[in-house]
């Protein structure tokens, strides 16, 4: 339930209590005492999907120009004469002009939203070369990119462009600041003794934001309609953000470690997945907030804003098409990965477990592959790991077997490099 309250200007009271008299609304009237510009103030409790139709009724008695409307979520009503209100206005979507409040608070002012990002993405970062998933989420819980990504969508969706480009410019400039940030810090801390000699790429929490896939394309729309789902209906907000910032700042600041650690692939993948996310995050957030019926108050707005919108989903829309086609190069390459360095394994332990190379002992088999081989055509570096006895009989062509039967079996160009142990075993 909201608790509407409306300085009526002078001369407009019958018009406005004439309107809430129609809608059979209760109200209250209290004669204003103030500077004179206003004749009296009414108050009124009304259902939150309510809200919206009762104010353009009452804008169209002319009032808003001149007076000041100001609606408050209310604890609790008690009323039976309550019900034949809720039954009218059935539904549990806030008004236009709580959406707009609502975007507004979101989107904090410039200062404060960089330095909650700054800080955000300094401790994403850290929780990356950690390999830390709980430090990555409670990094999350600042992250401030919640406000822009829904602001832009509400903006476009009630032509405010001030506030489209506010929301698009913040999130833009936001998620570069991040990767600048993640580049300086992964920089000041690469060979330092606070950071020991590591290869990002090997880091599990790292390799999760460079292997983006399909399923990345889900998390990002889920959370665009979590986020745009909870504005409209007022609830966990908070929560909300923190799944659209683990889709944003921890790829983000992977991008920016890689930029620190010098390498392409890393920047590349991770940078496609800030991409897919935040454009994913605004699309399923527009189309939501379109279908949930918000539009401008005027007629002429209302073209403007579904020209606008028509052209952001196209725009949004074939900018995905085209990242697809990365994130199924990398699918695919992820799967091809995956069955090489399976196949590897489970090929090589068969061809020493069925006798094929004498006494020799497989110890194990290490595939040295990854997406930007597969991508780039290179072949898999397979290292087989042998024990041998003091007096063993090697054969000469063993890595040329193996070779042999790992390219037939996972039909991918492989090398294979033997190492050789020498052991004894007790009787």
């Amino acid at each position: 339930m909201r608790l509407v309250q409306v300085l009526i200007p002078r001369g407009d009271r019958a018009d406005v209590l004439e309107t809430l008299d129609e809608e059979g609304i209760d109200y209250a009237v209290w004669e204003e005492t103030g500077r004179g510009d206003f004749e009296a103030l009414v108050s009124f409790p009304v259902p939150e999907s309510g809200v919206e139709p009762v104010l353009d009724n009452l804008y169209a008695a002319g009032i808003k120009e001149n007076s000041y409307t100001i609606v408050m979520p209310t604890e609790t009503v008690v009323s039976e004469r309550i019900q034949s209100l809720k039954d009218r206005y059935q539904g549990h979507r806030i008004s236009r002009d709580e959406l707009r409040a609502r975007a507004e608070d979101l989107a904090p002012v410039s200062s404060t939203f960089f330095i909650f990002l700054v800080v955000s993405t300094l401790i994403a970062t850290t929780g990356l070369l950690l390999d830390s998933a709980a430090t990555i989420i409670g990094a999350m819980v600042i992250a401030p990119l919640m406000g822009p990504a829904i602001s832009a969508s509400v903006g476009a969706v009630l032509a405010d462009s001030d506030m489209t480009s506010r929301g698009v410019r913040l999130q833009v400039t936001g998620l570069l600041a991040a990767v600048a940030t993640a580049a300086l810090l992964g920089w000041l801390l690469k060979e330092t003794v606070f950071l020991p000699p590591v290869d990002i790429r090997t880091i599990p929490q790292v390799l999760e934001r460079t292997s983006p896939n399909f399923l990345s394309l889900f998390l990002a729309l889920g959370s665009g309609v979590a986020g745009a789902v909870s504005i409209i209906r007022g609830a966990g907000s908070s929560l909300v953000g923190v799944a659209i910032a683990v889709a944003l700042i921890p790829p983000a600041a992977t991008a920016g470690l890689g930029i620190a650690w010098g390498h392409p692939g890393v920047i590349l993948t991770a940078g496609v997945l800030v991409l897919v996310n935040l454009l994913a995050i605004n699309l399923s957030a527009l189309i939501l907030l379109w279908l949930a019926g918000y539009r401008p108050e005027k007629g002429t707005h209302a073209m403007k804003a579904r020209r606008a919108v028509r052209i952001r989903i196209a725009t949004v829309v074939i900018g995905l098409v085209m990242l697809s086609v990365v994130l199924g190069a990398v699918t695919w390459a992820s799967f091809e990965v995956g069955t090489v360095e399976t196949g590897a394994n489970t090929e090589v332990e068969a061809m020493f477990t069925n006798g094929q190379f004498g006494d020799l002992e497989f110890v194990q088999a290490t595939v040295d592959y990854d997406i930007d081989d597969v991508i780039l055509g290179n072949p898999a570096d397979v290292t087989v790991v042998v024990t041998h006895g003091p007096n063993e009989q090697i054969p000469p062509d063993l890595a040329q077997r193996i070779d042999r039967r790992l390219t037939k079996t996972t039909s991918e160009d492989i090398v294979v490099h033997v190492e050789f142990i020498r052991g004894q075993h007790s009787a």
